[in-house]
């Protein structure tokens, strides 16, 4: 069973305020000087931003917060945030892998940027609706 996908868009304003909430102020997720300098294609989103934006369709697909159980990434590839108005976007998707006896739903996640992943092994197990 497939879960509806959900998109998020990504814009270098995001990765400022992302960076002043967690005080990550690497210059590669602000900076295309730097982050180029360092062999990346341009100003990267933060990983932990990522995986948090993918957290928010777990959490929504779940109903609530509290219905998350696990949930678990590893960072493949990194988001580009262009610098223009329209950013770019994570498209969230994810199928259901198994749903147990004691009401827990395992879904197996995909995140996508451009029609390329940008995680793996990424997993959640919630609780199902009773």
């Amino acid at each position: 069973m497939e879960l509806p996908a959900q998109t998020f868009r990504v814009t270098r304003a995001d990765l400022v305020r992302y960076a002043g909430a967690s005080g990550d102020f690497n210059p590669i997720h602000w900076s295309d000087r730097v982050a180029t300098s360092v062999g990346l294609p341009g100003v990267i989103a933060h990983g932990m931003f990522t995986m948090a934006l993918v957290g928010r369709a777990v959490t929504e697909w779940a109903g609530s917060p509290d219905a998350v159980v696990e949930y678990g990434v590893r960072f493949t590839r990194p988001v580009v945030v262009p610098d223009d108005d329209q950013g770019t976007e994570i498209e969230v998707t994810a199928r259901v892998r198994e749903v147990t006896e004691d009401g827990l739903t395992r879904l197996e996640v995909t995140a996508t940027c451009l029609g390329e992943k940008v995680l793996s092994q990424a997993r959640a197990t919630i609780r199902s609706a009773r």
